[in-house]
């Protein structure tokens, strides 16, 4: 089990700590419900550090780039950022990842850690372009600091001014003393702040810098269960669960990401699915009856036949109803279509929503 730099401080803060991806992580300080509204109405801190980053540079790195993501790299400008994904060879995806533009012929990728390896794998594969790659994820260190106080709590940190920064668009500035830090309009809670990208050796004086700064502003520690239960609120992927090997981009309503202007890995084949239409569609819904929907959770018609299959479901802290995400027939996938969720085998009445769930 890896540790990220800052593993012996959550420790020493009580945090419950869990096996996750090959890191031993926080999952939760305080609980989850507490640490949610901590970030919807003030300003949290994640340390995402088991994150992988890898720097690809050279004339033919953009080139690489293109062939391997679904999104169009080419309309990125330095300073910018992309959300992407790698689809494979089977209408599935590698991968769901970050793409930055750092300067002319360099990007930095940022991925998911238990897929840091396999990523890697795939996108070597297929520079036959010269393309120097390097996998920083082991020296580099990840902070979140989510929510609307971020930018008020962390503006005395910087000389540049966070406000002007724009979702998806990052600078690299001073940050908490330290020279050269990426500070990204990114992030996966929907309620704003930014990513804090810097070397292992310099994330503890930034966690305390940051803890610091926001001490007036209500700040605390949060852990991964909360990052699980904001992303799923905004109804954002986790791979792994929402998106995997065998889901194609378009199926989990990723076409917004899938940019056919281009030529990308087996893009012949999901214009083809685009054009034919997809059998499947990943949708939101929420529990008309009592209960909670669980990964792997079969969804039923009102007959009982099978129509699919939930991929993440939660009792939502900021809406306090059950919700969740899943693959139903696209029949069925229209907002308002009455579904069912087998829990212990009781057929528990549901609706498929608009998402995201939570609006601001």
């Amino acid at each position: 089990m890896k540790n990220t730099a800052l593993s012996h401080i959550h420790e020493s803060l009580g945090a419950k700590m869990v096996p996750f991806a090959g890191f031993n992580m926080p999952v939760s300080y305080e609980g989850v419900n507490a640490e949610h509204e901590t970030v919807r109405n003030a300003v949290g801190v994640f340390d995402v550090s088991h994150m992988g980053e890898f720097l690809l540079s050279g004339e033919n790195a953009l080139a690489l780039i293109q062939k391997v993501t679904s999104n169009d790299a080419s309309t990125l400008e330095i300073g910018k950022a992309q959300y992407s994904c790698l689809p494979n060879n089977d209408g599935g995806i590698v991968d769901d990842l970050i793409v930055y533009k750092i300067k002319e012929e360099q990007y930095l990728l940022v991925v998911n850690a238990s897929n840091i390896d396999k990523d890697w794998d795939w996108i070597s594969s297929f520079n036959d372009l010269g393309v120097e790659m390097k996998n920083l994820s082991e020296d580099y260190s990840l902070l979140a600091i989510q929510g609307p106080k971020a930018v008020e709590a962390m503006q005395s940190l910087t000389s540049i001014d966070l406000s002007a920064i724009k979702y998806y668009n990052f600078e690299v500035a001073d940050f908490a003393g330290i020279e050269n830090v990426i500070i990204s309009a990114t992030g996966y809670t929907g309620s704003g702040g930014f990513e804090i990208y810097c070397k292992n050796s310099e994330v503890e004086q930034i966690w305390n810098k940051v803890f610091e700064a926001g001490a007036d502003f209500g700040i605390k520690p949060v852990g991964l269960a909360a990052r699980d239960t904001l992303r799923l609120e905004m109804g954002f992927c986790l791979y792994g669960n929402d998106i995997n090997d065998l889901t194609s981009p378009l199926e989990a309503g990723l076409g917004w990401i899938t940019k056919f202007t281009k030529e990308f890995t087996n893009s012949e084949n999901l214009k083809k699915q685009k054009e034919a239409g997809v059998t499947k569609k990943l949708v939101g819904f929420e529990l008309i009856e009592r209960g909670i929907p669980r990964h792997d959770y079969e969804i039923v018609d009102a007959d009982g036949n099978n129509i699919g299959i939930v991929t993440s479901g939660t009792q939502s802290p900021s809406l306090g109803k059950a919700i969740g995400m899943g693959y139903v027939k696209t029949e069925f996938s229209a907002v308002d279509s009455e579904i069912y969720i087998l829990i212990r085998d009781k057929k528990i009445a549901t609706k498929v929503v608009k998402l995201p769930f939570y609006k601001k």
